[in-house]
């Protein structure tokens, strides 16, 4: 195998693997209040309760939140209807730098923006929500560990720049090899 072709490979699987936990995070916003539920159950089951009791506890104040949304005002919950969605789009636009890694690495660089964008959005808005900061400590760790495959596919698909002799001329830009 070329190192072109390693370096694609490489560059695919790291994409692949980033997509399916964007999707998977995106279709989990979508039946939230049994997730709650279930949650609920297993932590209970697993004792974490008498282990854990101030995670136990949020866990149950957030669930009663959903079942009073969902019973009285469904319509809130819309929003994480569009959470999901947003999710699932964004997860769509990485087919780009699938397909040409070179051309479209201001997606992954756009993905690294958007992670590092977690973690000012979870210190501002937790407090004023009135969400726990070790519960926004776990928030920003999805930008930290989603910026981590970003960073490996970027890093990789500038190797293969480098390799290829830069990126594709762009026709109709100024400054682009033509």
């Amino acid at each position: 195998m070329s190192d072109r072709a390693a370096l694609l490979k490489g560059i695919r699987v790291w994409l692949a693997c980033f997509v399916v936990c964007l999707v998977l995070s995106g279709a989990t916003a979508f039946p939230l209040v049994h997730e709650l539920r279930w949650a609920e159950e297993v932590l209970r089951a697993m004792s974490v309760p008498e282990h854990l009791p101030a995670l136990a506890d949020w866990i149950t104040r957030v669930r009663q939140g959903l079942d009073e949304a969902d019973a009285s005002y469904p319509f809130l919950l819309y929003g994480t209807d569009w959470l999901a969605f947003a999710h699932l789009v964004i997860a769509v636009a990485f087919y780009g730098p699938y397909r040409d890694p070179v051309r479209n690495i201001w997606v992954v660089e756009f993905g690294m923006i958007a992670c590092a964008g977690i973690v000012p959005l979870a210190l501002v808005c937790g407090p004023i929500r009135g969400i726990p900061f070790w519960w926004s400590v776990i928030d920003m760790s999805f930008g930290v560990f989603g910026v981590v495959p970003l960073y490996v596919v970027r890093k990789k698909i500038k190797q293969l720049e480098r390799l290829t002799g830069g990126p594709a001329p762009v026709p109709g830009v100024q400054g682009s090899r033509a």
